[in-house]
């Protein structure tokens, strides 16, 4: 019961993907990644309660099927975080899976007696090339989960570079993602046929109760923290423009002079304008406003503040509050209004990032320096 409600649940998936009016790149290779999800489940459905017996030409394309989902995970992360890397050429990522269909060749030409016969006797003849699959599988999952989960880490360190917030483009989606797809190796590893397929039914669940509830993965109208990273994807890995007007300290490599001099105008614009207070402030946005390419303006940032962007503009917040707070005609305010003044845009963004910054939570600073807001 449980595999066929997960076969149903499978291609109904695969299906409101595929009905989309306006499907992305991602969402072609979730909906065949689904597709081959269901048909692998059905295989080991048949498998499972003997009914190979009437279907004996099925039997043998389910054994290197488990190639197929570690390139399609990776594929999927890499559509959402590196959208320019998606070629003609990953279907190279697909050659072990084909490989083998080769190698099972002897398998396929036995006649269909034959076939059963091999299945009843658990593929004693078949032992060695079975046992090199197993580790294949292994390799195959080992390496692309920890592909894809670089990938995410390469993005989400590129997004910190860029941009001041991270809420809305983090694709905790593909976490979970990567994460369950980590969990169903294990059990790969350590349980048996029954336990990894009753592991592959709850994942493929989770991806429609998550990706329907929370994420808008398969509504025609995609959540906004979607749209946002997506966006955040193809504005961070695009080449960027030559512009009109050549920008000041187009090198790459800058004097120590050259990087004082941006320093101490970015120290003046934060000083006069604020711009930290704007909650999704970019890179983008400053270094337009300085007149130098953002790449230019992220090396000042390292060098000159050792901080990333992120963290050098959430610091200017909280010393933004922290100058707030200490006014006596602010304390009529709550804590969170004042933190939203200052640029933050949740509760749990000012939290965290104040922690990072006082070493203390907003809370317990407010208490050292006896100041007391409005509940």
């Amino acid at each position: 019961m449980l595999y066929t409600i997960g076969i149903a649940v499978t291609f109904f998936l695969s299906f409101i993907l595929l009905t989309k009016n306006e499907k992305s790149k991602a969402d072609q290779i979730l909906a065949l990644w689904l597709t081959v999800i269901g048909i692998h489940l059905t295989l080991y459905y048949i498998i499972s309660t003997k009914n190979y017996f009437q279907l004996p030409d099925v039997l043998g394309f389910e054994i290197p099927m488990p190639l197929l989902h570690g390139p399609f995970i990776f594929l999927y992360t890499t559509s959402l975080t590196h959208p320019n890397d998606i070629g003609k050429k990953g279907f190279l990522h697909f050659i072990p899976y084909f490989l083998g269909l080769l190698a099972l060749g002897p398998f396929f030409v036995l006649s269909p007696e034959k076939k059963v016969m091999v299945y009843q006797q658990e593929g004693s003849s078949f032992t060695i090339l079975m046992n090199i699959f197993f580790l294949c599988i292994i390799l195959s999952g080992i390496i692309y989960s920890s592909l894809s989960l670089r990938s995410l880490i390469a993005h989400k360190k590129k997004i910190l570079k860029s941009y001041s917030y991270i809420e809305k483009v983090n694709l905790k989606w593909l976490y979970y993602l990567i994460i369950g797809m980590g969990g169903i190796w294990l059990v790969v590893i350590f349980g048996d046929d029954h336990y990894i397929f009753s592991s592959v039914v709850l994942y493929v669940m989770f991806i429609g109760y998550y990706g329907i509830k929370q994420v808008g993965v398969f509504t025609d109208t995609p959540a906004i923290e979607n749209l946002l990273a997506l966006e955040a994807s193809k504005e961070l890995f695009k080449e960027t423009p030559v512009p009109e007007e050549r920008p000041k300290y187009e090198k790459s490599e800058l004097t120590f002079n050259q990087l004082e001099t941006i320093h101490q105008d970015l120290v003046l614009l934060m000083q006069h304008e604020k711009l930290y207070k704007t909650p999704e402030l970019t890179i983008s946005d400053v270094a337009k406003k300085l007149s130098i390419h953002p790449n230019i303006l992220s090396q000042v940032i390292n060098r000159m503040e050792e901080k990333n962007f992120f963290d050098y503009i959430n610091s200017k917040r909280v010393d933004e509050f922290r100058e707030l707070v200490s006014r006596q005609e602010n304390q009529q305010f709550t804590l969170l209004a004042i933190a939203y003044e200052c640029g933050f845009n949740s509760k749990t963004s000012f939290n965290r990032n104040f922690k990072k910054v006082a070493g203390i939570s907003p809370s317990e600073y407010l208490k050292e320096a006896r100041i007391k807001l409005n509940q």
